[in-house]
């Protein structure tokens, strides 16, 4: 029987990935797998193992993907892009966040090669025409003070339909789409995965020769908050109206709100004020 997934999707290929990434320092070690539980938990094991600099993780599915503050990622097989890429750099804790707005920048940028407008809505969310498409996660191990390495995942909606999300995320599925449904046609995702991994080679080899502050510069171009007026409820419980102010290279978006106060959030949910 043949399944809408057999028609939109050719397979994961680690052949057609690589033959399209001539002269990029990442991915020379790349693994395809099938269903897995997530790309970040599977490089993870890898990291831990000795796997190098620059290996990636690809999953046709994942069973327990996560995305920011652990909420759950729609992961089904056949459909989307999930990846992840590890990184071995001489990073202090505080400069992950920073490093990690290079995946942000090369999702946008690999989204725009397909004629769309991305933006980027603090603080891992790629949006076109106000609707998610895709998310970044970053994941660091320390040994003492310093970074031993860094993961980048990111999850993309290539060619999940509108109603499967909203089938499997509820409420929340109104606010997510895919880009093939954008374009209305399907994504090969061999394609765009070459295409994400080529961008995010040039973006951590800028951090790498410019340093953060080109990067965070090149965000903060795309980023959708920006003195702009949004609702903030944060972890702890605390909600609030206020204008956002911008972005340390920390990581925390700096919020004030309308009794003056400033607020550095790191986690739970912002959205553009009504």
């Amino acid at each position: 029987m043949t399944t809408r997934a057999d028609v939109l999707d050719t397979g994961l290929s680690v052949d057609a990935i690589r033959r399209d990434l001539t002269g990029v320092g990442i991915a020379q070690s790349v693994h395809v797998y099938g269903s897995i539980d997530s790309t970040t938990t599977r490089l993870a094991r890898l990291a831990r193992a000795g796997a190098p600099d620059g290996t990636v993780v690809i999953a046709d599915a994942q069973t327990a993907a996560r995305g920011r503050d652990g909420a759950p990622w729609f992961s089904p097989p056949g459909l989307n892009l999930y990846l992840s890429v590890l990184f071995r750099r001489p990073l202090a804790i505080k400069d992950v966040p920073g490093f990690a707005f290079t995946a942000s920048l090369a999702l946008a940028d690999t989204v725009e090669e397909l004629g769309l407008h991305p933006v980027i809505r603090w603080p891992n969310d790629i949006l076109v025409d106000g609707k998610k498409v895709a998310g970044t996660l970053v994941e660091c191990a320390v040994r003492g003070d310093v970074v031993d390495y860094v993961i980048l995942g990111v999850g993309i909606n290539l060619n999940v339909t509108r109603a499967e999300l909203h089938a499997a995320l509820g409420p929340a599925g109104r606010f997510a789409t895919s880009l093939g449904a954008f374009l209305r046609e399907p994504i090969d995702r061999n394609a765009f995965a070459a295409a994400f991994l080529r961008s995010l080679d040039e973006w951590t080899t800028i951090y790498d020769a410019r340093g953060a502050s080109t990067v965070l510069a090149a965000w903060r171009d795309r980023d959708i908050l920006g003195g702009r007026r949004v609702d903030v409820h944060e972890a702890d419980g605390l909600v609030y109206q206020g204008r956002v102010l911008g972005v340390q290279a920390e990581g925390a978006l700096v919020v004030q709100d309308t009794r003056g106060w400033r607020h550095e959030v790191t986690t739970g949910e912002v959205r553009l004020a009504d």
